[in-house]
């Protein structure tokens, strides 16, 4: 133990008040660190078929001539992939960056199958829990995870959820958005049950399609980073339009959803335009309430990508039409080089819903701490 956590474990005796807490931060395996989690024959399977055609594994080291869309400085010494040092992530993140509390989304990829995919996702939860949510990584009481699941198999990720709802730093449940059909169809109800009945938000990071295959805009296969790097928000939108046209949220009257790195300015022309046919039809659908209102009462937005435009006005009159207080959670995309620091967000938000935004929305929606063990030098970042 180095000297330095030692005088932070001295330190830690204290409890100091959350101030920021981080919904987006990636950890990633070490080489060769998921693959003893994978269950047989799928890391068999997988083993081969990457050896096969010569490509990177999930689990395997990149090509370090790139940063692959990562901080540079996020590459630890020993030569593993960036957000794969726990140590180093709490550093950065911790006690140089000032969040008090990282919420982890792995991103560990899918399989070429459905079944391979819940592989995956049993092999993450348990590596999250042996390597970033120990006692010996999680000392300082920061990191939370994320119950992973494929939604492709709602039956089994419905078990994966029972089997770890009552880990004491698991926050949320993850799942893919590309599946078809959409989260309205009722074969998913099996998820949306697990995670009312323990109380737990169900999240979605932005992905990069089923299968590893970029996702299908609606006029077909996009040609450039950039199309997908603009237009993944119309799949967030597709989805909020199902759970709530198809009734989902009358079914869960308790679910919420969290939408990670899908943008969040998109919302409000469409809670407009869902309220307009709503009034204009009415409850043809067997709705209870305005669309927009389940949308305030159910779901959430993490502010990464934070599109700022020019004119600072523009941005705080958005977040005052939203009804932003309501609906954001901060969120940094650590270790990406996308990295919005805690302190140039809180600067962008309009002062009187700064904690709510930066803290207080995801203490109460992850049911997290209002306290944390107090580190020596940490930074504060308002």
């Amino acid at each position: 133990m180095t000297i330095e956590i030692q005088e932070q474990r001295r330190t830690g005796a204290e409890q100091v008040r959350v101030r920021v807490v981080d919904s987006d931060v990636h950890p990633t395996p070490r080489r060769g660190e998921l693959a003893p989690y994978i269950p047989e024959p799928y890391r068999t399977l997988i083993a081969q078929r990457n050896q096969m055609a010569g490509n990177s594994v999930y689990y395997d080291a990149p090509d370090y001539n790139h940063a692959y869309a990562m901080r540079t400085d996020s590459f630890p010494d020993d030569g593993n992939f960036a957000g794969s040092d726990p140590a180093l992530t709490f550093r950065q993140l911790i006690l140089e960056a000032g969040s008090d509390i990282a919420i982890l989304g792995p991103l560990n990829g899918g399989g070429q199958t459905d079944e391979e995919t819940h592989a995956l996702c049993v092999a993450t939860n348990l590596w999250q829990d042996h390597h970033w949510l120990d006692g010996e990584n999680n000392w300082h009481q920061r990191y939370r995870g994320s119950i992973c699941v494929a939604i492709e198999t709602p039956d089994e990720a419905a078990r994966e959820i029972e089997r770890w709802a009552g880990h004491p730093y698991m926050s949320q449940i993850l799942i893919n958005a590309e599946p078809r059909p959409s989260w309205g169809h009722p074969r998913y109800d099996p998820i949306w049950a697990a995670a009312t009945r323990h109380d737990i938000p169900v999240a979605c990071h932005l992905g990069r399609g089923q299968h590893n295959e970029l996702p299908m805009s609606p006029v077909g296969f996009m040609t450039y980073n950039h199309d997908l790097m603009v237009t993944y928000s119309m799949l967030a939108a597709n989805q909020v339009m199902s759970l709530v046209f198809d009734g989902v949220f009358d079914r869960f009257p308790t679910l919420r959803i969290v939408l990670i790195e899908h943008a969040f300015n998109w919302i409000l022309p469409l809670m407009w335009r869902m309220d307009a046919v709503y009034a204009a039809r009415g409850p043809e659908n067997g709705l209870r309430r305005k669309p927009s209102e389940y949308v305030k009462d159910h779901i959430w937005f993490t502010t990464q990508p934070l599109d700022y435009p020019e004119n600072k006005l523009e941005l705080t009159n958005a977040l005052e039409w939203m009804e932003a207080d309501k609906l954001l959670l901060f969120s940094s995309d650590y270790p990406h080089w996308t990295f919005d620091d805690p302190q140039w967000v809180a600067k962008h938000m309009p002062e009187r819903w700064r904690e709510k935004i930066m803290f207080e929305n995801a203490i109460e929606l992850f049911h997290l701490p209002a306290t944390v063990p107090a580190l020596a030098g940490q930074k504060r970042p308002f």
